[in-house]
């Protein structure tokens, strides 16, 4: 009796004791913990360059095995072992063929990362939502109309499961675009945005990409499915995201658009980069092109419709977007912005081009003549450089050059963070601000148009 007496104290105690343990390693849990899915682009590592102060340093990966996830694991670990500022995520992996299906069973995180081949991504975010998870998805969201018909039920799944879908927009955090908005709703500087013409329109943004490129300071290796089209997007769903996202943002700040009614695309083209055998063999190290790229190849080129532009117009404003892909840039250059937003007492410009150095310049290029103009704006630069350090203005030829320190030329990379924190902002508010969403889908509406409209002009 006694022996079974000092049997329960001690299961009493030994349970006391894991409890605690247990409650212990609880409360010292992050209230974030990341799920990467599928990490077939190199945006998927970006988010990971930067720690966050409420992310769990664990990730949990769910992915095939491949290269796709090599090249991703290595660059995690060329930020956990760089000389400055070093990251120290730990990565627990899963590979079988059951990774999604496994991941959903798991449920050891409550936020999935997904920034890879683009041909499931809208069901894995379908999927993700309906099994509790948050999503930060890198663009696009979809490729095409249909996926933009399963995005709508997307965001109804994430209100009703009271989660969060929301996409990488990076651009918004480069300074010369940021101040080319802040400019924009001082009516002093800019007056107001004209409506523009399909010729002329009052908005204008293109952006010029590289197949060859730099990232973390090493040539990019790109997957193969990359170069195709059905995987990928084509350009005009692609990167175009960005621009319309531009767009939208600078043109009407925080205000909710409608896409069934504030939006009317008029004209959109799709044409091809053709890239030879050997410039493509030179960018993935693949030694002969896959099967699924053989139907790309003509002449010896792949053709890949990678280029697009679309005319179209947002609450009667008339915009125009572009995105172009070259192979490699000129020496000294790198992907590129330019954009120009038309005010009635002044253009706005954003060139980007070898008088720039190839660093995004922002440019005030005054319309007609007022005495008083240049002392107006240089006093509400002033007032606008105690919210951005070092902010000032120089004579250039058409009018003044817009200056600032170099503390906020951050580079592309480094604005993954900046989303990110963005987004753990709202995560840890609980919402998204009202205007999110429906600009959202305003956004994918106006991308997945232009496709439908480009496909048929065959062009």
């Amino acid at each position: 009796m006694i022996r079974i007496s000092y049997i329960l104290i001690f299961l009493i105690i030994s349970t006391i004791s894991c409890n605690e343990k247990q409650s212990k390693q609880v409360a010292q849990k992050k209230a974030v913990s990341l799920i990467t899915l599928a990490p077939g682009h190199f945006h998927a590592a970006l988010v990971q360059k930067t720690m966050y102060p409420d992310v769990d340093s664990t990730v949990h990966v769910y992915s095939e095995t491949g290269d796709d996830l090599k090249m991703h694991l290595a660059r995690i670990e060329t930020y956990n072992t760089r000389a400055e500022n070093p990251t120290a995520w730990k990565q627990e992996i899963y590979t079988n063929p059951d990774f999604f299906e496994k991941m959903i069973a798991d449920k050891v995180g409550n936020i999935v990362v997904l920034s890879g081949n683009n041909q499931k991504k809208t069901e894995y975010i379908s999927k993700s939502l309906q099994n509790g998870f948050h999503v930060l998805a890198d663009k696009p969201m979809v490729v095409d109309t249909q996926g933009f018909e399963q995005l709508k039920l997307a965001f109804e799944m994430a209100e009703k499961n009271k989660l969060m879908l929301y996409d990488i927009m990076t651009e918004r955090y480069e300074i010369s675009t940021i101040l080319q908005r802040e400019l924009s709703m001082i009516p002093e500087v800019f007056g107001s945005l004209e409506k523009g013409t399909p010729e002329n329109p009052a908005i204008t943004k293109e952006s010029i990409h590289h197949f060859y490129k730099y990232v973390s300071g090493n040539v990019l290796t790109r997957p193969a499915w990359f170069m195709d089209v059905s995987q990928q997007g084509e350009g005009i769903v692609d990167v175009m995201t960005h621009l319309v996202d531009l767009v939208q943002w600078e043109c009407f700040p925080e205000q909710i658009l409608d896409y069934q009614k504030d939006i009317q695309v008029f004209a959109a083209n799709r044409w091809t980069t053709n890239m030879s055998i050997n410039q493509f063999k030179a960018i993935t190290k693949l030694e002969n092109v896959p099967d699924y790229l053989t139907k790309s190849i003509a002449d010896t080129f792949l053709q890949i419709y990678c280029n697009g532009e679309i005319n179209y117009q947002l609450k009667g404003i008339h915009a125009k977007t572009s995105v172009i892909w070259r192979y490699k840039a000129p020496e000294g250059g790198g992907d590129t912005h330019h954009s120009t937003m038309r005010g009635t007492k002044a253009n706005l410009v954003i060139k980007q081009g070898i008088d720039e150095q190839y660093k995004q310049t922002l440019y005030i290029e005054p319309i007609g003549q007022n005495a008083d103009y240049e002392a107006i704006l240089q006093e509400k630069i002033k007032i606008l450089s105690a919210k951005y350090e070092g902010l000032a203005i120089q004579k250039s030829k058409n009018g003044w050059q817009v200056t600032v320190s170099e503390k906020l030329k951050e580079g592309h990379e480094a604005h993954f963070a900046r989303v990110t924190e963005k987004f753990l902002e709202y995560f840890k508010d609980g919402k998204l601000p009202v205007w999110e969403v429906p600009n959202m889908l305003a956004k994918y509406y106006t991308t997945t148009q232009g496709l439908e409209i480009s496909l048929k002009n065959k062009k």
